[in-house]
């Protein structure tokens, strides 16, 4: 071989003696193959790749950019110089006679230009190749070219100068020539050549645009960087994301894998079943007939035993064996993302092989300094080295954590997405089983546990090859020694394994409290008003924090746990070296430590710290993650509804048929409905009637294909509309809200309006039809909500319309409107199917059928007439309701008159209010705020949409505070001081210092330690001769440095546990504020805040104060201290080190403060937009039946896309800022090690090698602890964000003391007196008055009937009375007290009110009425007796202990609505509010609830906000509001005689005078 290449050279291949002087040379035939052939063979490996492309037909990209055409120019020079260096060497052995030139002269010109080719191929392929800018393998090739080719370059020009004479002069022209171009193609090849369909995406996304070495580097990212430290970053900011990493191609691809993955769970479970199955009966076969006989008992049995095991399965935290297809989710997740982890693997795979080539590189630098024989050239070769792998390496391993963040990213991108989808299609059963909070949980802390695992899940496989890597190394450094040391890491394992398992139940103990009180506080945040109503919030806070302090305790316990694990961490490395030292040196006399051995080792032992410490906690982490995918798997594999449980087949004769259909709400529960057969023709309106709990909704749930369907089919022709009964508005704006997806058609739009009544709506909100709603419709009243909700529905031109009793919450005027223009046979719909659930009889007779359903069953069909008639079920409804029959005659014949006979101009609901209260008022009542009636005039400010409004900017500035939800405040610039000492004092000082000096005191025994060690590497020369080395010293220096490591494992132990307590403390104090004052904030404060930003505070950033402050501070504190320390290392041992110390400090100070600053805000961001995923997801739940009526799922869906994505691209530029820190803090570091080994090559005539080994040892580890640093106090400050944040809410102004100085009398209010003396209300400070100067008074036992249109201040009177709202002027007496001088709760507790949405909480019916349990289970059957519910509530098997489902949903309306009654009843004050408390139920129910009020609360003052006029006939006094005034207040038999505003109202109601002269 080595002949073979002398004479394809000419020279010989190596000569050992160019390298053996001062000034080293490679032989010529080195630099004439190797150096030639390695690039080229580079270029043709990856030619490939690029050359199918070329084979493809793709459409030519046009034109030729210039930088293409300078790059095929600068080729085909170089081409032309290939060949005439080709050239040249036949002309000189052909035309001369001298020596013939070797063949590499031949064949290295013609390889060229063969290359050269195939360049101008590869760039034309790249050009080609769709979303390519440049080619890394081009630039790495030109990169390599330049490098191979310095040492000719060098060996040429040397040769000339030496002889003074060039040799060939072709050859040395042509090879300068060449490299010249080489370099300008290498610097053309790192631009970018940006195509011209990329650059509209370049601008929006750099990343797109950047050429390799900018990728590469994340020069590309500069332009945030500088952005965000001039200014603080804003949303818009934000970059937009490549393809990849956006939530429609990630969840697309994702979905697809998972159905796949999940399908075959499925069948897995079904065959497991089916063996158990068999495995259960199989006992039985054998005996012989007699199984016929006991069968029946056996069944009864086994059907004990199920339900048993159903109990015990619900009891249990998490069962690992439960009833659902299992491991299935990781598969789906590392089939979907498999190229990204190989391809990761494979960056990792350098990297961590790289990692031991620095350890080598050491040891020779140790062996220089020892070997003062040896070159210069040599140690500074050595230091080159150092640097150029630490570069390479810091490449590898950035690339690498980059696809693995982005990795973790998707990961929860994909479950989040795939959480929504199945919240979209669960079965009304399965959607029992998971709360709002619960399903929150899977998309924030669980989604969150797959991120962070997916990030560094290569350490599973990496771990272990570091840790065999490391040993062998070892093994050759110390021999059969190393085997003490891997001993150690054995034994380690197990332990580690002990504490995973046990983690695993704390964590999942946690998850389960989490649950709990993330549970009751969606409940709090849904139902805020009566809890404050009711003066209940103590209650519900007992609760929380009862759940919390488990929590605490579970988390307690677990860091406690996880302190073991972390004084493993520390003293692993020093077990492991000291076994290992102390079994060398013991062995055999002849083993001596010296530097070299010594510091390998270390630096070896370092290495191998990582995947020690790391591994542990990975394992950690993956049991964690283990009980979130288990929570995941159960969810996302529960039932979905069943898309054909309803058929839309066209050719059926009836628009909806029902053929003996039977229904039921849970797959094996009792049916609801039974038997029920039912058609309606298309256009026709049919009416369904019944009593409370009848069935009604529950058919209108079965059209809908909410319902399981035990037998028989439903068909629909054509398209659905559906009208909830509690309307369900979006945070959008009102155009929005009707048009629901649906394009603009004006004209239809505007008839839409008008039939839904909604135009004089429009003229008094601030922005028109472009006006903003809050969250849950806050800013519109009860019949607002309802008539959007009718108008989407109109403005869909469905085919049928299912209307689930609309015209309960709208005033009886409004309702006739509607009912005329729009329901009704004259109406907008009048050619459309229309089902309309009514308790309004006044309405039966214009109806084509009606429908009468009685306990589930379809008793009765047909015309009203007929139905009469018949003296059926009907008849008796209607018999029973004698009295409204006749209150209502006239309504009946008002109906079929034009609607302006009903409601004239004049009397609109809302023109009551003028113009400049219409401006005035803008902001929602601040007291009727979540679900009480509030009105429009009343109704909250509202955000405009940019450029939605014709309005002037000056004009809506001018309007102070008309902001209805306001955007979110997002914290900018540093992280304030005063944060970091909330925390530390929320921790207490005492544990803060305490932990901090043990810390220290562990950084002394740590720089001892290393000292230490360098001393004892110099006894290797103080006893050169092995056999007197002293045994004592031997011992005595095992000893000290086992026991300096012992010292470090046991002080950072008890500063953990210091910490861990210091941080309960913290979690407690910081919870406690947060939810103290959340509960004690006013009500205005909840009407402009999404439920979703509070959720947050409770959710992701009580969770980072919980889990990531402790470990960031921990990890902060500890690596500053490292840092120090190993600065004061290398200082000590190379003095000269202190000169560059400054300058880098300067460096590294600069590129922290820039990347801060910006990492901050991103971060702030991440927290922001995240928020509006949890807002929009518990909308989309609340609004479920809804979505899916209309069949809308796919557009929620994209908008939950959009959503994510925001947050994504704020992830996205968070994770490229850390690396591109990471990549110049490497740099900074690799400098440092470049410095320490520089200056010790410079030195080492004076220093000893055990402090060189020593100071590179240690500047190895510097790069790994400033990323370490700068990260975590990065992650410190945006993890203390959260303490800023949950500071923010707990310090929103309160609303007045709860228990005053001044308390009422007991048994107060006595008499029951009300007296307004010149009462004034605002709901803002800045606003105009809503109450102007009240002044009435109310006398004991009287019955007040409030009545006024639309936005008159009605609910806003009794608001004030509870002290929602507060007195701008004036007072409120109550039997004489000063109501404003109480404590709320003492006022509160002493009234009583009925609201009008019955609002329940999840957990027993005793609790929902007696949460303080202050009366005894007597009191209450007597008042359930009392609201009519014994019997219903005597039925069930838990009685009084009954679970009642989150937000009541397993009771029906009325049943609910008579629940609150009886609350009533239990608190029987003197003074009664009824807030239109029978609006939204059936007329069986209001009689209930009317008769009940007037038996029970005869001696009472009785105030009621009247929605029926009817019912406030027999009132003692009726009190008639407009604008906020008194305009009327007398008897209604006066008032009526007056024929004032009081006779307007109930002429519009359609009663006479005639009917109240009895009164």
């Amino acid at each position: 071989m080595a002949a073979a290449l002398r004479r394809f050279c000419g020279s010989a291949f190596w000569n050992a003696s160019l390298l053996d002087r001062p000034d080293p040379d490679l032989p010529v035939c080195v630099e004439r193959t190797v150096l030639v052939w390695v690039p080229l063979a580079f270029l043709w490996f990856h030619a490939p790749w690029h050359l199918a492309i070329l084979f493809k037909k793709t459409p030519l990209k046009a034109p030729f950019s210039k930088l293409y055409i300078c790059k095929q120019v600068l080729v085909s020079l170089l081409f032309l110089t290939a060949v005439s260096e080709l050239a040249a060497t036949f002309g000189e052995d052909y035309g001369s006679a001298n020596e013939k030139n070797p063949p590499v002269l031949y064949a290295n010109p013609a390889l060229f230009a063969v290359s050269w080719l195939l360049v101008m191929l590869l760039q034309e392929a790249v050009r080609r190749r769709g979303k390519a800018v440049d080619s890394g393998s081009l630039f790495l090739f030109w990169l390599l070219q330049v490098i191979c080719e310095i040492f000719p370059f060098q060996s040429l020009l040397r040769e000339a100068l030496k002889e003074e004479e060039i040799a060939s002069r072709p050859h040395f022209h042509f090879f300068y020539i060449a490299y010249g171009l080489k370099l300008i193609a290498l610097v053309l090849s790192a631009m970018a050549d940006v195509p011209p369909d990329l650059q509209d995406m370049a601008k929006k996304n750099p990343e797109v645009g950047a050429p390799f070495l900018s990728r590469i580097t994340f020069n590309w990212f500069n332009r945030m960087i500088f952005k965000g430290y001039k200014r603080p970053l804003v949303l818009e900011d934000m970059w937009e994301l490549n393809e990849m990493d956006s939530t429609g191609y990630i969840s697309q691809r994702f979905e697809e894998i998972m159905s796949q993955e999940l399908r075959k769970a499925r069948i897995r479970l079904q065959k497991k079943q089916n063996r158990m199955k068999e495995s259960s009966l199989k006992p039985y076969s054998d005996q012989n007939g007699l199984v016929k006989g006991i069968s029946q008992d056996m069944l009864i049995m086994m059907d004990q035993s199920e339900k048993k095991e159903e109990r015990s399965r619900r009891e249990k935290v998490e069962d690992g064996e439960t009833n659902y297809p299992h491991s299935w989710l990781v598969p789906s997740i590392a089939k979907t993302f498999k190229w990204v982890l190989i391809e990761s693997a494979f960056f990792k795979l350098l990297q961590d092989l790289l990692a031991f080539v620095s350890p080598q590189l050491l040891k020779l630098l140790i062996g220089f300094t020892q070997d003062k024989s040896m070159y210069a050239w040599q140690g500074y070769l050595y230091a080159s080295l150092l640097l150029v792998v630490a570069i390479i390496h810091s490449m590898f391993l950035q690339q690498f954590t980059l696809r693995c963040f982005k990795l973790g990213m998707r990961v929860r991108a994909a479950i989040t997405a795939a959480v929504y989808k199945k919240a979209l299609t669960l079965s009304n059963d399965a959607r029992k089983e998971s709360t709002i909070g619960q399903m929150v949980t899977l998309m924030s802390a669980d989604a969150q546990r797959f991120n962070e695992v997916t990030n560094f899940i290569h350490l599973l496989w990496s771990c272990p090859v570091q840790i065999a890597l490391a040993l062998s190394f070892l093994w050759i450094e110390l021999g059969p020694s190393v085997l003490a040391g891997l001993l150690v890491m054995v034994f380690m394992v197990p332990i580690n394994g002990l504490l995973a398992i046990k983690s695993k139940s704390f964590q999942a103990k946690s998850m389960m409290y989490k649950d709990k009180r993330m549970k009751i506080l969606n409940e709090i945040l849904s139902g805020i008003k009566i809890l404050k109503l009711y003066a209940w919030e103590p209650s519900f806070e007992a609760q929380i924090q009862g759940f919390r302090e488990q929590e605490l305790q579970v988390m307690r316990k677990s860091a406690y746990l996880s302190s073991i694990p972390t004084f493993i961490f520390f003293c692993a490395p020093t077990f492991v070296s000291l076994a290992t030292f102390a079994v060398f040196v013991s062995v055999s006399p002849n083993n001596v430590l010296d530097a070299e051995k010594a510091f390998t080792s270390i630096s070896l032992f370092n290495i191998l710290r990582a995947p020690l410490g790391m591994l542990p906690l990975l394992i950690s982490a993956m049991v964690q993650m283990s009980v979130s995918k288990r929570r995941l798997e159960k969810f996302l594999s529960r039932d979905d509804l069943d898309v054909n449980a309803v058929n839309h087949d066209n050719s059926h004769s009836a628009a909806v048929s029902v053929t003996d259909g039977t229904f039921t709400w849970e797959r094996n529960g009792q049916p609801v409905l039974k038997n029920v057969s039912l058609d309606i023709n298309p256009g026709s309106l049919v009416a369904v009637v019944g009593a409370v709990g009848s069935g009604k909704s529950s058919l209108i749930s079965a059209l809908l294909g909410e319902m399981h369907n035990l037998s028989g089919s439903i068909n629909i022709k054509g398209s659905v509309a559906y009208v909830p009964q509690q309307a369900w508005i979006q945070n959008a704006t009102l155009k929005d809200n009707i048009l629901f997806g649906s394009d603009l058609d004006e004209l239809r739009f505007q008839r839409v309006l008008e039939a839904c009544a909604l135009e004089q709506d429009l003229e008094l909100l601030p922005a028109g039809i472009q006006t903003e709603i809050g969250e849950k419709g806050i800013n519109l009243s009860g019949g607002q909500k309802q008539r959007v909700s009718l108008a989407r529905a109109a403005y869909s031109s469905a085919d049928v319309y299912i209307l689930d009793d609309p015209l309960s919450a709208v005033d009886s005027h409004v309702g006739k409107h509607l009912f005329e223009r729009l329901i009704g046979p004259q109406g907008l719909l009048k050619d459309k199917t229309r089902i309309l659930v009514t308790h309004g009889i006044s309405f039966l007779p214009y109806v084509d059928k009606i429908v009468v359903l009685v306990d589930g069953v379809l008793s009765e069909v047909g015309s009203y007439s007929g139905l009469r008639a018949s003296k059926g079920a009907f008849s008796e409804f209607l018999d029973m309701y004698a009295k409204q029959e006749s209150s209502e005659a006239q309504e009946k014949s008002a109906v079929g008159t034009h609607v302006t006979s009903v409601v004239m101009k004049g009397q609109d609901p809302q023109v009551s209010c003028t113009p400049g209260d219409a401006v005035s008022v803008l902001l929602k009542k601040g007291g009727s705020l979540l679900h009480s009636q509030s009105h429009a005039c009343n109704s909250n400010s509202v955000r405009q949409k940019e450029n939605s409004s014709p309005r002037t900017k000056e004009e809506l500035d001018s309007k102070k505070g008309q902001r209805l939800i306001e955007t979110e405040t997002v914290q900018t610039g540093k992280v304030k001081f005063s944060v970091y000492l909330q925390y530390l004092r929320s921790m207490g000082w005492c544990y803060g210092t305490t932990f901090i000096t043990v810390y220290f005191i562990q950084n002394l025994a740590f720089i001892g330690q290393n000292l230490w060690l360098s001393d004892w590497t110099n006894d290797a020369v103080r006893y050169p001769n092995e056999s007197t080395y002293p045994a004592h010293i031997r011992d005595v220096r095992v000893g000290a440095y086992g026991g300096l490591g012992m010292a470090q494992g046991f002080l950072v132990f008890v500063g953990t546990l210091l910490l861990a307590d210091g941080a309960i403390c913290a979690s407690r104090t910081l919870h406690t504020q947060l939810l103290t004052n959340i509960l004690r904030a006013p009500m205005l404060f909840f009407d402009t805040t999404p439920s979703g930003r509070v959720v947050n505070r409770f959710a992701k950033d009580m969770f980072t104060v919980d889990e990531l402050i402790p470990t960031a501070l921990r990890s902060v504190i500890l690596k500053m201290l490292e840092l120090l320390a190993t600065l004061v290392i290398i200082c000590l041992a190379v003095p000269l080190f202190t000169a560059v110390v400054i300058p880098l400090i300067v460096i590294y100070h600069f590129v922290e403060r820039f990347y801060l600053t910006t990492s901050r805000q991103l971060r702030r961001l991440d927290s922001v937009s995240r928020s509006p995923i949890y807002s929009h997801f518990g909308e989309t739940v609340s609004g479920l039946s809804v979505i899916r009526a209309y069949g809308y799922q796919k557009r929620f869906l994209e908008q939950n896309k959009v959503t994510i994505d925001n947050n994504l691209k704020c992830v996205c530029q968070l994770i490229v800022s850390n690396r591109w820190m990471a990549i110049r803090l490497e740099f900074l570091g690799n400098l440092v090690v470049f410095f320490s080994a520089l200056f010790a090559v410079i030195s080492r005539d004076s220093l000893d090698s055990g402090l060189v080994g020593l100071s590179i040892s240690y500047a190895l580890n510097v790069t790994l602890i400033l990323n370490a640093l700068v990260r975590m106090t990065s992650q410190l400050e945006t993890h203390v964000v959260s303490v800023e944040r949950v500071k923010e809410y707990a310090e929103i102004p309160n609303e007045a003391v709860w228990i005053a100085e001044k308390r009422p009398p007991d048994g107060w209010p006595s008499e029951g007196r009300v007296r307004f003396e010149d009462y004034k209300v605002r709901y803002r400070p800045e606003l105009e008055l809503i109450l102007h100067g009240i002044t009435c008074d109310i006398r004991s036992n009287e019955k007040i009937g409030i009545v006024g249109r639309t936005g008159a201040g009605k609910s806003s009177l009794t608001n004030c009375l509870f002290r929602i709202m507060e007195a701008a002027e004036g007072r409120i007496l109550i039997d004489g007290v000063d109501i404003a001088k109480l404590g709320l709760h003492d006022l509160r507790s002493r009234l009583t009110i009925i609201p009008q949405d019955p609002v329940l909480f999840s957990g027993t019916l005793r609790m929902n009425l007696d949460p303080f349990e202050k009366f005894s289970d007597e009191d209450i059957w007597k008042v359930l007796e009392l609201a009519h519910l014994k019997d219903f509530v005597g039925s069930l098997a838990a009685g009084l202990q009954h679970e009642v489902a989150e937000g009541g949903e397993n009771l029906s309306v009325g049943q609910r609505q008579l629940l609150c009654l009886a609350r009533a009843l239990l608190r029987k004050s003197r003074i009664l509010i009824l807030d239109e408390a029978t609006a939204a139920v059936d007329l069986e129910t209001d009689n209930l609830i009317q008769t009940t009020i007037r038996r029970e609360f005869s001696r009472c003052t009785v105030l009621t906000i009247a929605h029926r006029i009817n019912t406030i006939l027999d009132s003692s006094r009726v009190m008639v509001l407009d604008s906020g005034k008194i305009v009327e207040f007398d008897s209604p038999a006066a008032l009526l005689q007056k024929q004032g505003h009081f006779f307007a109202l109930a002429r519009d109601a359609g009663i006479c005078v005639a009917e109240t002269t009895a009164l």
